[in-house]
């Protein structure tokens, strides 16, 4: 059986006539059942398995087939919803199109913008100087004092 249900609830001690928000949890052990109407019909539910991975049938019924004239024609791309770090604006060193690690850093999207100067990509100081592209948020407090000090000049400019 493809669903696991958890049989025991645990009630409040403090009152026997309120109903504990705690209920039991489904485990979805692998895709047989529809997960459509699971997620309509329960709150919150486990999956034992990974939802974005194409399944091991499937992957062996492609390898196999002889309709395809080359075996690199075939992609298969799967997305839902929308990707913070992508399709809303988001700092430089989070961009999803360009990692920080592995792109040159002057790169950008049309979503980055500027950690220091909170504007979008490229600002003024984005690749001169002490390079603005090169700021992160992740506990370096040289950019953290980069970022308070030009948020206190610019509010005296403006």
């Amino acid at each position: 059986m493809g669903v696991k249900k958890l049989k025991k609830s645990i009630k409040s001690p403090s009152s026997d006539e309120e109903e504990s928000p705690i209920r039991a949890i489904f485990c979805l052990k692998n895709r047989t059942q529809n997960m459509r109407k699971i997620e309509e019909v329960e709150d919150c539910f486990i999956l034992d398995f990974d939802p974005s991975e194409i399944p091991h049938e499937f992957n062996h019924k492609l390898s196999k087939s002889n309709d395809f004239s080359d075996e690199n024609d075939l992609s298969l791309v799967f997305e839902k919803g929308q990707v913070a770090c992508r399709d809303y604006p988001h700092p430089r060193h989070l961009c999803v199109k360009f990692p920080f690690q592995k792109t040159p850093h002057e790169s950008y999207c049309n979503m980055c913008y500027c950690y220091i100067c909170e504007t979008t990509a490229p600002c003024k100081e984005w690749s001169k100087g002490v390079k603005h592209c090169d700021a992160t948020s992740d506990g370096d407090k040289f950019w953290k004092l980069m970022k308070d000090s030009h948020q206190k000049t610019s509010s005296k400019v403006g």
